[in-house]
């Protein structure tokens, strides 16, 4: 629906998508530490992906690879380690969460560059959906909203949610996770979810555009 992947090259495409899977982010951007909120917009490929992110906690991170140098958990579990056994992968093996919230922000550029984008749509996989507070939440250029859609449940397993519209209108994605930030025991009160691969389109300069960015954590 979205058209072929165009990689992490540079520049903007008249069609098609971008992907993220995280698998390839070298261990010093990986958990213990803190994934820069530009990694995935570098001038260069195969990094320049238009996607910035942002948080109002103390960052986003990428779990560790098993037989990591530091001897880091997998899937979260430096965090709590109950969670290898709750997050599922679709794509091995890396997930991806906000530490410290359970809100990031996911704000489109032209691919390598600080020029503000629109998508038509976009879609990720989410592992441990238990509850619908789980959702994505689409803003305009000039931050409106363009709906809110919660996130198949999926207890222990894998959910997708994704959105095209007609046209790039998509200028931010704010994406919740579960009911709190990573930390407590998975339960009917605390519902801890994170994700797996992204999907989104080609991001298209957004003429004239006032995109206004999420809150920050950096």
């Amino acid at each position: 629906m979205l058209g072929p992947d165009n990689g992490g090259e540079p520049g903007s495409k008249p069609t098609g998508r971008r992907e993220i899977n995280w698998d390839g982010v070298p261990d010093e951007f990986a958990a213990l530490n803190f994934l820069p909120a530009d990694f995935f917009n570098a001038p260069k490929a195969p990094r320049a992906r238009g996607a910035h992110f942002s948080t109002p906690g103390r960052g986003v991170q990428v779990s560790a690879r098993a037989g990591n140098p530091t001897g880091t958990p997998v899937r979260f579990g430096h965090i709590n380690p109950t969670y290898p056994g709750i997050f599922k992968t679709f794509s091995e093996e890396r997930l991806f969460s906000p530490i410290g919230s359970n809100v990031v922000d996911m704000t489109f550029y032209v691919p390598g560059t600080g020029t503000p984008a629109l998508t038509r749509g976009f879609g990720a996989v989410y592992t441990d959906v238990d509850q619908e507070h789980t959702a994505f939440e689409y803003f305009d250029k000039e931050g409106k909203s363009l709906g809110r859609f919660p996130v198949p449940i999926a207890d222990k397993g894998l959910s997708f949610l994704g959105v095209v519209f007609d046209e790039p209108v998509i200028a931010r994605v704010r994406i919740q996770y579960g009911t709190v930030a990573l930390g407590p025991n998975d339960s009917q009160d605390n519902d801890v979810s994170v994700m797996d691969d992204f999907i989104y389109g080609e991001p298209q300069a957004a003429a004239s555009a006032r995109v206004l960015p999420g809150s920050s954590g950096y």
